[in-house]
């Protein structure tokens, strides 16, 4: 039957697109018209200024109240126009909006996927595990610190008391020997410089003391 009559050519579905990009022409076009109408209306009111009353002005009159009704239509036109238009960008941005949330939710679903496939292979006791020998070896390292850090001649606790006790009698010693301030002394100059002076240079001395009062 197809090949004895034919069959009808299937026509593309109109888009959204193809049909504001339509809209937008008829629009074009009929701004095309109402500047014509426009500058028709604008040469009849300057040939009316210059007119008296009178039949020729009448006629003038006639004329503009056509063209004047014919860009009321135009306009009418154009807004109902431009109006469709408008619904559809809002159809076209909130079917926009639709094809954003799906990749959204798509995206959503894959990282889902994803998440439940990568947390399936981890054992949460394996970590809670870990993480008790983590906190072992952390007490066991503590513990080979203090033992490192602990010292062999002094010994840990050191009674006060005893300290005072030998201090006490260690100042009672050094008052039986002559007292802090006697061995401080002696210990300012060395042996050397302690011994007597010697006599040759005791007799230099008053030898120059002398020149010093005969001058």
């Amino acid at each position: 039957m197809n090949r004895l009559f034919g069959t009808k050519p299937t026509a593309p579905k109109p888009t959204l697109q193809g049909a504001i990009s339509g809209l937008d022409s008829r629009v074009e076009s009929i701004d095309v018209k109402l500047a014509k109408l426009n500058a028709e209306l604008s040469t009849y009111q300057q040939r009316m200024s210059k007119l008296r009353d009178g039949p020729g002005k009448n006629a003038l009159r006639q004329k503009a109240l056509k063209v004047l009704q014919q860009r009321k239509l135009y306009e009418g036109q154009r807004e109902q126009l431009q109006q469709q238009v408008w619904n559809m960008e809002q159809a076209g941005m909130m079917q926009d909006n639709l094809k954003n949330v799906m990749v959204t939710v798509d995206a959503l679903k894959s990282t889902n996927k994803e998440l439940k496939k990568q947390y399936g292979k981890i054992n949460i006791d394996k970590i809670e595990q870990l993480q008790d020998e983590m906190a072992d070896l952390m007490d066991l390292g503590n513990e080979i610190q203090e033992s490192i850090s602990r010292s062999y001649d002094v010994p840990e606790d050191v009674d006060e008391a005893e300290l005072d006790a030998e201090l006490e009698a260690l100042g009672e010693e050094m008052e039986l020997n002559g007292g802090w301030e006697a061995e401080s002394s002696a210990d300012q100059l060395p042996a050397f410089l302690q011994e007597e002076v010697p006599s040759f240079l005791g007799e230099e001395k008053g030898k120059e003391e002398q020149k010093l009062a005969a001058g």
